[in-house]
């Protein structure tokens, strides 16, 4: 069985986050941890991404806000090939980011290559970290579908995002597509993967 990699984004991920729920409710679920959750720098939250991958073969990710820029950074790197499927949930757009947080954040510019695993990107109208138009771009980017849940905020506590337990369907989803995806053979391309935007909830 593929292990859930969680990877918070900036400052981590407080108990009451939907993530920390998952943790408690998928025995499968392992945390990727930080050195330094307040001063993200791509190199060294990558190289620990890797680790915690490399360690456990077959992964499914679970990402939230800069976590998802950390995982969109692996599009060809060579431990992709280990990530069956990625959750993308509310991706941060770095520009606005670093304008909430300046100085915090050393990620470079936002990765606009092809993921090379099955991905589902889950987000909001109303996200101060990244406008609509942008997550429509980026997730055709990506190459990876797009999952629309209105206002809904950044996804967080703030937003009134708990234990969120919708979002364990959309992983279920997710993998049935990566599934299928295997299936037809190594090498898919992302441009051949069909976008399906919802009001899923």
């Amino acid at each position: 069985m593929a292990k859930t990699l969680i990877i918070p984004g900036l400052f981590g991920s407080d108990d009451g986050h939907w993530q920390r729920h998952w943790l408690d409710d998928h025995q499968e679920a392992v945390l990727v941890g930080q050195a330094d959750w307040g001063r993200p720098e791509l190199g060294a939250w990558r190289d620990a991404l890797e680790r915690d991958i490399e360690r456990h073969g077959a992964v499914d990710l679970v990402a939230h806000s800069l976590g998802c820029i950390l995982v969109a950074n692996l599009a060809r790197r060579p431990l992709a090939r280990q990530v069956r499927s990625a959750l993308l949930v509310a991706p941060c757009d770095l520009g606005p980011t670093e304008r909430l947080h300046p100085g915090a954040i050393d990620f470079g510019v936002m990765p606009e290559l092809p993921l090379p695993f099955s991905s589902l990107v889950v987000g909001s109208l109303n996200d101060p970290y990244m406008p609509f138009d942008r997550l429509r771009h980026f997730s055709t980017r990506w190459g990876s579908r797009l999952v629309d849940l209105g206002h809904a905020g950044h996804i967080n506590i703030a937003s009134g995002f708990g234990r969120w337990s919708r979002g364990y369907d959309l992983l279920k989803v997710l993998n049935g597509i990566a599934r299928r995806e295997t299936a037809r053979g190594p090498g898919i391309e992302a441009s051949a993967r069909q976008p399906v935007t919802t009001g899923m909830v």
